[in-house]
């Protein structure tokens, strides 16, 4: 067993990926640099251009860090259970966060509009990221599915590529509705604050386990115990940039805590809308 427990002087480089949102891509970049300032090495981070479910570099274990939504995170660990792990999950600032390691999907509209409420979306055009995405489309699945309404509550369903697309597709008026990584849409109002004149919340869905920073086992547990507990006493340089996105701290949480995502998916809500 020794034997697979890598040390800190046998790693050369520490290898990231971050599969959500790229608007706060420099926050995950200060987060891994920060553990490159810690452990003394060399670290890469680049953004995921594909499904987690599908990436070779994780399905060949060739990522030690990975910022993953806990839906993908759910359903690769229940066809691969002994990859990856929870290292740390942020906390939001925000009052609706509730100093717990949790976030929602916001449903919006063009402030323009006459849509209000939930209701007055029926027959109108929705967005979505992609049909993996817990914000973006499983919440949503489930407000339908559990309020009783019928596969064609909507008048077209159509896939974005990505949340900032599905923001910009509703202010533009290319669709009607979309729902968003509540976190990625605060990011997204703080860097262009126009976009609060422009939008309007008409649902909040959720909350959910909040995406976490996973590690992968391959580190050992000794280095793994070591990254925890550095990324919950993060440095004042890190600590800058946690402010500045508005994340209050990491927490421990436990991989079973996204179980209910991977319960609450099944493949036919893949076509549901």
């Amino acid at each position: 067993m020794e034997d697979c427990q890598p040390q800190v002087a046998d790693l050369k480089k520490l290898r990231a990926i971050s599969y959500l949102a790229p608007n706060l891509f420099h926050f995950y970049k200060a987060v891994v640099a920060y553990v490159g300032r810690i452990l003394g090495v060399e670290t890469q981070l680049h953004q995921g251009e594909c499904d987690p479910l599908e990436d070779p570099l994780l399905i060949k274990n060739q990522l030690d860090l990975a910022f993953i939504c806990g839906l993908p995170l759910i359903r690769y660990c229940q066809t691969v259970p002994h990859q990856l792990q929870v290292l740390v999950a942020p906390v939001m600032e925000g009052t609706r966060y509730q100093n717990q390691p949790i976030y929602f999907s916001d449903v919006i509209v063009n402030a323009a509009s006459d849509l209000t409420k939930f209701d007055d979306l029926a027959l109108k055009s929705f967005c979505y990221n992609d049909l993996g995405s817990n914000s973006g489309y499983n919440l949503l699945c489930d407000r339908l599915i559990q309020t009783g309404h019928s596969k064609n509550f909507f008048s077209q369903a159509i896939q974005s590529g990505s949340h900032q697309r599905s923001i910009e597709w509703v202010v533009n008026g290319r669709v009607d509705c979309a729902a968003i990584d509540s976190i990625v849409l605060e990011q997204e109002i703080q860097q262009f604050p126009e976009l609060s004149h422009h939008l309007r919340v008409v649902e909040v869905l959720g909350p959910s386990p909040i995406p976490p920073l996973v590690v992968a086992q391959h580190l050992g547990e000794a280095l793994i115990e070591q990254l925890q507990f550095a990324l919950l006493q993060p440095d004042t340089e890190l600590q800058s940039v946690m402010e500045e996105v508005g994340v209050r701290r990491f927490t421990v949480v436990e991989l079973k805590k996204y179980e209910v995502l991977a319960e609450s998916f099944s493949s036919r809500k893949r076509e549901f809308l």
